[in-house]
Parts: structure tokens; sequence; C-alpha cells
């Protein structure tokens, strides 16, 4: 789950193949990697392209009441992709990997014209006259037209946010 989320948060950003990044894990214990990620280390920066995994640093610990469990939060950083897989964030930063600035402006661009196309449709099918009138064929197309854009601009959105 894991490569998977990586990989498709790098093809949304247009991070390239080649880039390897590092990973920052969020961690329980500080400064310790959890388990099943040095299990599957190997296969984690062959699959996903990783060049190295670390612990998060922490900037704020807290001690669980009544055990010696640690947990650390991630400091929320500007240009990085966070991915959060059951209940674990990992960050992979991006400065020097892309150009972020024009990445972002690529992204509005994209959930701009998302948003109007969704807006387009969703004003053709609250209009009683087009959804009596219009083949069912027709009614049933805009309607998939309308939920693959609303999908595309809540992806976009998602991705704007993880750029920070």
């Amino acid at each position: 789950a894991l490569v998977s989320s990586i990989r498709a948060a790098r093809a949304e950003l247009n991070v390239p193949p080649s880039a390897k990044l590092r990973l920052i894990v969020e961690t329980e214990e500080p400064l310790v990697l959890p388990d099943r990620v040095t299990r599957n280390l190997a296969a984690l920066m062959r699959l996903a392209r990783i060049s190295e995994v670390v612990p998060a640093q922490p900037i704020e610990v807290t001690l669980k009441e009544g055990t010696d469990n640690y947990h650390m939060r991630l400091a929320a950083q500007q240009g990085a992709i966070q991915v959060i897989v059951e209940g674990v964030n990992y960050t992979l930063p991006l400065e020097g990997v892309i150009d972020i600035a024009a990445e972002k402006t690529r992204l509005e661009k994209a959930l701009a014209v998302s948003q109007k196309e969704a807006k387009s449709l969703e004003g053709r099918l609250s209009n009683a006259s087009f959804v009596e009138k219009a083949k069912p064929e027709a009614v049933e197309k805009a309607r998939a037209d309308h939920a693959m854009h609303a999908a595309e601009a809540e992806r976009l959105a998602a991705a704007l946010k993880r750029l920070g």
C-alpha cells in the first residue's frame, strides 16, 4: 500500500521516474523506524525509488500516559509529498527534484479547468428541461462526465494541498 501511494503521488506531481527521493517516517518511538518498514526496506527502496528511509526528527514528542511509548510529529513541510498509509505519515521532500512553483501553477490550471467543466455539467443536469427532453444516453453521459470531472478536481486539490 505504501509503494502504491508513493508511486501515485509521484505520478500526480510529475516527479521524474529516475529521481530517488528521501522518505521520512513518523515513528512511535524516537528515532526508530517501524518494524514493517525495516523488514521491507529493500523492496520499498527499489519499487518506490527511495534513496534513504529515515525516522522523523522530533519537533514535538509526547509521552503516552501510563506507557513508555512516544509519538513524534512531523514538521509540516512545504514542497513535499505527504502520504498516510495505515495511520502512519510518510513525507517525501521534493526540494531540488521538481520546480515546485511550476508544478503548483500546472495543478492550479488543471484544477480550474476540471472545476469549470464539473460546474457546467452540474448546471446542465440541474436543468429539468434537459433531463426530461434529452436522450437517456446523453443524460447518463453527462452524469458520468460530471462524476469524472468532480473526482479529477478533488484529486488535483489533494495534490495541491500535498505541495503546501
